[in-house]
């Protein structure tokens, strides 16, 4: 575990990681919203329009742990830089897409920028701030992951489709914060002064990947919360992914389904400030992760019976638990390694959390594609939100009230 003392990290450096962590996500955010369209217009399914927004999830799932290796190696500016290099590269040539197979070529590019800017955002938040503040830190950057894709969700169909008047168009829309964010990141991003020499050395010369993997393996307390994170991904990209088919499906319209569907991440915005502040307040972690597993096992089960004028209210419970989770579970691995070690750690979580979130999305598909209903993916994510509260109590309390019985 560490133990350090910061200034504070500078504020234009935690403003570059929010306009990056928004800028990230939005190019995928922008899909559910026109999967019907791009059903069509490409003559695909459902499950293989659901590749549009799964495949992003996957690379993050398979670049985030080399990336979090590396940027332990050549520090998280770098590594984030290059991350924000190909998001903007893979997101401008979805513009030019004429068909599915080049799309998800396309996709592809954006999807390993993601993962690598992506695991860069823990490295950074670790090598700043005190490890009693890193909730809160991590709040703000999560804060931009949630306003991107909750405008996303919202915009797409009742304004920038009809402004730009095609799919490409609302490509290249959603790529405009990524060229912002690829500025502000290489201009605005510092790495702290290191403490010494000694420590600069061992953390970026001789420090070799293979040993680290290994001890990352290892590390039980690490391993259960991926697990629990890979479960919690699994649901949540799910529910967000189908959220507007979901509405549609209940009788609601293209831009009312993007509206409603939006509130679970709008609902995540403020609670990115207030969770780890109560958090840090109760000092423990625990029964925030079990008691927001549990508010997802409810969602999913009552949605089947629920009104169409009632779906905003599970979608904010949702939000909340969802917020509630991520927020703390990004934080966690700096509780549990060494500084020189986050990158690896929190890129070995990055990666099982969207391994899982990706098959998810498509298992919906491919119920909706066979039954004409979502049913079924929810019923199984019922299941997995119950395997994430068992999880959550196996989890060991790395709270301060959690340290004193270390």
């Amino acid at each position: 575990m560490q133990s350090k003392e910061s200034s504070g990290i500078p504020r234009a450096t935690l403003a570059s990681a929010f306009i990056l962590a928004f800028a990230m996500w939005v190019p995928t955010f922008c899909i559910p919203p026109m999967e019907h369209i791009l059903k069509e217009g490409l003559h695909i399914t459902h499950a293989q329009a659901s590749l549009l927004f799964s495949i992003p999830i996957w690379m993050v799932g398979a670049v985030a742990l080399p990336a979090g290796l590396i940027a332990d190696k050549i520090g998280f500016k770098k590594a984030g830089g290059i991350g924000a290099i190909l998001i903007v590269l893979g997101s401008l040539l979805r513009t030019t897409a004429t068909d599915a197979s080049s799309l998800i070529a396309f996709t592809f590019i954006y999807g390993v920028g993601f993962g690598w800017a992506f695991a860069s955002l823990p490295k950074m938040i670790s090598a700043w701030v005190p490890r009693e503040k890193v909730g809160i830190a991590t709040g703000i950057y999560t804060a931009g992951m949630f306003t991107g894709n909750a405008l996303a969700l919202a915009l797409t169909m009742p304004l920038v489709f009809p402004l730009t008047n095609s799919v490409q168009g609302v490509f290249f829309f959603w790529s405009i914060p990524a060229i912002v964010a690829i500025v502000t990141w290489w201009v605005f991003v510092k790495e702290p002064p290191a403490k010494s020499l000694n420590v600069e050395s061992m953390s970026r010369n001789n420090v070799s990947f293979r040993p680290l993997l290994s001890k990352m393996l290892k590390n039980r307390s690490l391993l259960l919360l991926s697990g629990f994170y890979a479960l919690h991904s699994f649901y949540y990209y799910t529910w967000a992914g189908w959220a507007p088919a979901l509405v549609m499906l209940k009788g609601g319209t293209p831009e009312f389904a993007g509206f409603i569907s939006s509130l679970t991440l709008w609902i995540g915005i403020p609670a990115t400030f207030i969770i780890p502040r109560l958090v840090h307040r109760a000092g423990i972690n625990k029964p925030f992760l079990w008691a927001s597993a549990i508010t997802m096992v409810i969602s999913a089960l009552v949605w089947a019976s629920i009104s169409l004028d009632m779906t905003w209210l599970l979608m904010v419970l949702v939000g909340f638990a969802d917020s509630a989770i991520l927020v703390i579970v990004l934080a966690l691995p700096t509780e549990m390694v060494q500084e020189e070690e986050v990158g690896a750690a929190s890129g070995l979580l990055i990666s099982a959390g969207h391994i899982g979130g990706a098959v998810g999305p498509l298992i919906g598909g491919h119920t909706l594609d066979r039954t004409g209903n979502l049913n079924t993916a929810l019923l199984i994510l019922v299941g997995i939100a119950i395997a994430a509260v068992v999880l959550a109590f196996r989890l060991p309390e790395t709270g301060p009230k959690g340290w004193s019985n270390n």
